[in-house]
């Protein structure tokens, strides 16, 4: 199991979301973060300097079986790139196990339900 976790911007969110789905990765966890990137650089907006040193994203968040590590980066690079700076960082991390709580099953199966093993 891997433990995918990708900071992206909050503007493709839904196009990651959407080919997550159409990739059959059906469970995420998101949330807006700030971060500091690379680029400093002011923004005028209506005569007023903002600084843009702090960015606003979206991280996702997701645990996958071994065999859908690539097909689940490869979902998110496809969504989420614009070609531009600042498009984010993907992580993946080993997972030692899972537990379903209600259950208390371990391992991949704790993931999804055994009737939809596939």
């Amino acid at each position: 199991m891997r433990k995918i976790e990708a900071i992206i911007r909050k503007s493709r969110f839904e196009d990651v979301k959407a080919a997550l789905l159409d990739a059959d990765i059906e469970w995420l966890s998101y949330y807006d973060v700030r971060g500091i990137g690379k680029s400093r650089q002011g923004r005028i907006y209506r005569g007023v300097v903002y600084d843009t040193s702090s960015i606003e994203r979206t991280m996702i968040s997701l645990v996958v079986r071994d065999k859908n590590v690539d097909k689940t980066v490869k979902a998110i690079l496809s969504a989420a790139r614009t070609g531009e700076i600042g498009d984010g960082r993907i992580f993946v991390y080993p997972v030692e196990d899972a537990i379903r709580i209600r259950t208390g099953e371990h391992g991949d199966v704790a993931l999804y339900n055994a009737e939809q093993e596939s």
